[in-house]
């Protein structure tokens, strides 16, 4: 259903910023079986990335690069992110591990549009370009089904401005989004059109693109026409808005 062109119709009071095309609300919750969530600035409410740079001197330079990054502005998100790490070789792991501790905060209605999916039986996994030494925490935390993210290389408790190799996997870029999703996808048994994908940024285009919902969570410009919804204010919780009660 995704990457439909059209106008875009506002749900309630146009005002509120949640809005549809190519779908007709109400939808029934249980008729998804997966829905799949990016990490930085959409389940969370901060970019890794940034946070490490903040502590290490490298803040400025580094916020630039995520920005591009994110919005697409005709940039290699692989090649823009290893250039961000490298930046950041030498890093202690006590730092790594701050940020992991202190600098996650879970976004707006997040838990409670987790807790609706859980109870109808969706699948419910992260895929994110950012790395598992962060990603990992959110099992816990929100209780995920399953993550899946690259892998940063540390060394003597140091940060080697590299990612690790995954024998067998694509780096997570937006093209490795999109796979891993279908690879959830065909692991369960369902079809794309069973799953919901959401995100915010340029590297969230194709698994919305291929997803049967594609979100796009306070979304870069370039996230729109990849998108069938858009919440442009409030919290993930506002999803729910379009699908009917029990």
């Amino acid at each position: 259903m995704s990457g439909i062109h059209g106008h875009w119709t506002p749900v309630g009071d146009p005002a509120d910023g949640l809005l549809v095309r190519g779908v007709k609300p109400p939808l029934v919750l249980s008729d998804f079986r997966v829905i799949a969530f990016d990490m930085d600035s959409t389940l969370i409410a901060s970019e890794t990335v940034n946070e490490l740079a903040e502590l290490t001197g490298h803040k400025e330079q580094i916020e630039a690069m995520t920005r591009a990054a994110m919005q697409g502005a005709h940039v290699d998100f692989a090649e823009n992110l290893r250039a961000r790490l490298a930046l950041l070789k030498g890093v202690p792991e006590i730092l790594l591990a701050k940020v992991r501790d202190e600098h996650m905060p879970i976004t707006n209605g997040a838990r409670k549009l987790l807790a609706a999916c859980q109870s109808h039986g969706l699948h419910c996994v992260l895929i994110t370009g950012g790395f598992t030494y962060f990603a990992d925490a959110l099992i816990g935390r929100l209780g995920l089904d399953e993550i899946h993210a690259n892998v940063l290389e540390i060394e003597g408790g140091l940060f080697t401005g590299r990612v690790a190799p995954q024998p067998g996997k694509r780096f997570v870029d937006a093209i490795g989004k999109r796979e891993r999703l279908q690879e959830v996808c065909a692991r369960l048994g369902v079809s794309m059109q069973q799953a919901i994908a959401v995100g915010d940024g340029a590297n969230d285009v194709p698994m919305l693109e291929a997803a049967g919902l594609g979100v796009a969570f306070h979304g870069k410009p370039v996230l729109h026409d990849a998108a069938n919804v858009r919440i442009d204010r409030g919290g993930l919780d506002r999803l729910l808005a379009l699908f009917a009660a029990d």
